[in-house]
This record gives C-alpha cells, structure tokens and sequence, in this order.
C-alpha cells in the first residue's frame, strides 16, 4: 500500500459550494468563517454514538502532544462536536492555551485525582470556542503521584471521574452529551499518565518527523500492552499524528514512510507542518484555530479532526 503526507497546502477538508474551493485561499477563508460560527448553522460532521475517550501521550518531550490536544479539541468542537479537555499535565501549557485560568487553588484536575472531586465541579467552559469545556491542571498536581501513593485503586480514579459524568455515555443521554473527551498528559510514563491510559478507551500518539521521536515509542507501546493486559483491556492505539512536518527534508519524509509502515492505518494521512503561527498561538492564550485560522498550521489540524471524527468508532 502506497501512503501520501497530505499538508495544508493538498488537502481539501470540507465540501464547498465555492467554484475554486480547491485553491488554498478558498479553503483558507472558508476556515476562516467556520471558526467565526456558532449554534445549529455550523457544517458539522456527524456524532459518534458514545463518547469517544481519547489519551493523548507520548513519553517524549516537545513532540507537539499539547499543541495537538487543544488543535484538534478546538477544531473538533468547530465541527460542531462536543468537547472535554482534561489537562494532566502540572505544567499546565494545554490550560493556558485555551485560555483558562490555572493559578494555585483553582478547581483542578488536582481536586479530581487527589481529593476525589466531581468531574462536573471542576470543569470550565472555554471563552474563545464554544462547545468546548476544559479540567484545568493547577502546579499542586506535580506532587500528586507522591500523594497517591498510598491510595487504594490509584490508578483508577481518572477512569471513575470521567466515566462517572452523567454528560459521558451513550446517544441516550441527550444533546448535552460529550462526544470526545481528550485527555492531555505529561511528558513521562508516570501515575498520571496511567491513570490517564485507564481511563481511555482510545489513544492518540502525537510524533515528531525526526529520529529521536521513534526511539521511545517501542517503550510507550510495552507499557500500553501492560495497560491492556492488567488493567484497560479496551484501549486502543487508534490514531498516530505526524507532527512538525517539514516536506523540504528526506528525513521527514523517511520517519513518516517508517511510521506508516508499522502502523498503517492508525497513521493518519494529514500531517502537521511546522509552522510559526502554531508556535505563537499559546503566547495570546489562543490555539491556532482561533489565533489565525487561515494558516496552514490551522488549516492541517482541522482536516486531521475531520479525520478523527470520520473515521468512526475505535478498532
């Protein structure tokens, strides 16, 4: 099976009444006035019948995991879905990307894990994208595993919080419903993230199009295998996002024929290109979806939410 990298610049995401809606441009201010649109007017893709839990992870700093949780939470909620973000990562960069605030004693994803708080009393509603709600992490969460240590279940308690929410389920719950949590964890293979694995039914693996990025992967897969096999039997590696694409250099374009080669479908055909408005977004507490949603950066994220969303329910 032949793969090809599809960037911004070669994708065309959504259906256009527009005659050149295969030109960038076209495509770039059709984006553009989606973002700007809220309620029952927006061109949505269709819901999925449960919740979709998704773990975003990666062991390996600076792969774009955060970038990624809150560009495709944001674009997913664009598309008219219903989106939680749990940040579970104490430093917090997915809270302020979104734009939530994450001092010291805010509700947090602190109070969930450590004092068993209601997932529904710690959770805030994005002020830039409708349809998006946000757990944020406060700095109290780096001394969290210490803490849980000597809890009982411990790795459990994120998997009870989130699937103990009457907004997380099946069609029967009503318009109301999530239809995609995303979990964002840290940089390590820790408690955190366990718990984050637990609770998941789905994993996202952002990775970087450079070497370095492959070599802890074979790591991150035994420990979801010990994940599967002790403790969440239905997760599963369902989506693989190729990261800081840079389509000039051989090495790029060698990591993602690599990655595609191993896990073939899971891979995602939208790769996200490096880019510089992507970069700056978080510096405006902003994603790029809001922060310039004509870029390329942008652009690329929502066809790869587009992606996610129809490509349906977990294998």
């Amino acid at each position: 099976m032949t793969f090809r990298i599809r960037t911004a610049g070669d994708v065309a995401p959504y259906a256009s009444d527009l005659a050149d809606n295969s030109t960038p441009l076209a495509r770039a201010a059709e984006h553009i006035v989606m973002a700007r649109q809220t309620g029952p007017n927006r061109r949505a893709v269709p819901r999925p019948t449960e919740t979709r839990v998704f773990v975003v992870a990666n062991q390996k700093g600076g792969v774009g995991k955060t970038t990624s949780t809150v560009n495709v939470a944001a674009a997913l909620a664009q598309l008219g879905q219903k989106v939680l973000v749990i940040d579970l990562d104490p430093q917090g960069n997915a809270s302020t990307a979104l734009n939530i605030e994450h001092r010291r004693g805010v509700p947090s994803t602190y109070d969930l894990l450590v004092d068993g708080a209601m997932l529904a009393d710690v959770t805030t509603p994005c002020p830039d994208v409708p349809g998006l709600d946000v757990v944020p992490a406060t700095i109290d969460l780096a001394g969290a595993e210490i803490e849980l240590v000597s809890v009982v279940a411990r790795e459990g308690r994120l998997r009870r919080a989130v699937h103990g929410h009457p907004l997380v389920g099946d069609e029967s719950i009503g318009e109301e419903r999530y239809d995609y949590v995303l979990i964002d964890c840290p940089p390590s293979l820790g408690l955190l993230t366990l718990n984050a694995l637990v609770a998941g039914d789905e994993m996202m693996i952002p990775i970087q199009a450079e070497y370095y990025a492959l070599e802890g992967l074979g790591q991150l897969l035994e420990t979801v295998d010990m994940v599967r096999a002790h403790l969440n039997p239905e997760l599963a590696v369902s989506t693989i996002l190729i990261t800081m694409y840079d389509a000039r250099t051989r090495l790029a374009a060698g990591v993602a024929d690599e990655v595609r080669e191993h896990f073939g479908d899971q891979v995602l055909q939208t790769a996200i290109p490096r880019s510089v408005r992507v970069s700056e977004a978080p510096s405006y507490a902003q994603t790029v979806m809001t922060y310039d949603p004509g870029s390329p950066g942008a652009l690329s994220y929502f066809e790869a939410a587009r992606e996610i969303a129809t490509k349906g329910v977990r294998p």
